[in-house]
């Protein structure tokens, strides 16, 4: 498996770009603002790839973060959401207003995505707040509020170990108004710092 490929942006497409590694190219599907920020960067570029094989047809899906990657295989692992619908997801919205939208039930913010419809905004909600509450890195050393355990519980299944996401959670606060969702963004903009 390919786990990363760094290298000279030869060219870019419609959500692809080539990389060029040592004389060969190696063609990456990317999200959109994966592809902005790599059209913008001079010199060598780096994606952390996950490589799908089918019977007739082998895709590289390139992430710069490798929370993104992690976030991506989470959601293809959901039944019905296949590599496409997962990059259009991550193109469309934001690693904070996603875990939001998973751990408020709001299915209207994922059904705007292209691809997502009603009953696989449900199953997305189903099937990944079904993970967090297998996680519960919420009970580690002092007192934590049922907002600050919910945030990291969301922040490791998206694909954050639970000693980052409590880490990022614990620096993060205090917060004026520490509700899931504030303590989500500010902790989610701090990972993304590092």
């Amino acid at each position: 498996m390919i786990a990363h490929l760094s290298g000279i942006l030869a060219s870019t497409g419609d959500r692809w770009v080539v990389i060029d590694v040592g004389g060969i190219g190696y063609r990456v599907q990317v999200t959109q603002p994966a592809l902005q920020s790599l059209q913008q960067t001079e010199g060598l570029v780096r994606v952390h790839t996950h490589m799908a094989v089918r019977d007739d047809d082998i895709q590289l899906y390139g992430f710069l973060h490798p929370s993104e990657l992690e976030l991506f295989r989470i959601l293809i692992g959901v039944s019905g959401i296949g590599p496409q619908i997962a990059m259009n997801i991550l193109s469309q919205i934001s690693f904070a207003d996603f875990a939001i939208a998973i751990l408020s039930d709001d299915e209207k913010v994922l059904t705007r995505i292209p691809g997502i419809g009603q009953k696989s905004a449900k199953r997305l909600i189903l099937e990944l707040k079904d993970k967090m509450k297998k996680h519960p890195g919420t009970t580690t050393g002092g007192k934590r509020t049922a907002e600050e355990g919910d945030a990291v519980s969301a922040l490791i299944s998206l694909g954050f170990s639970p000693r980052e996401a409590q880490e990022a959670v614990d620096a993060s606060l205090p917060i004026p108004d520490p509700t899931v969702q504030n303590i989500i963004r500010a902790a989610l903009a701090r990972l993304r710092e590092h």
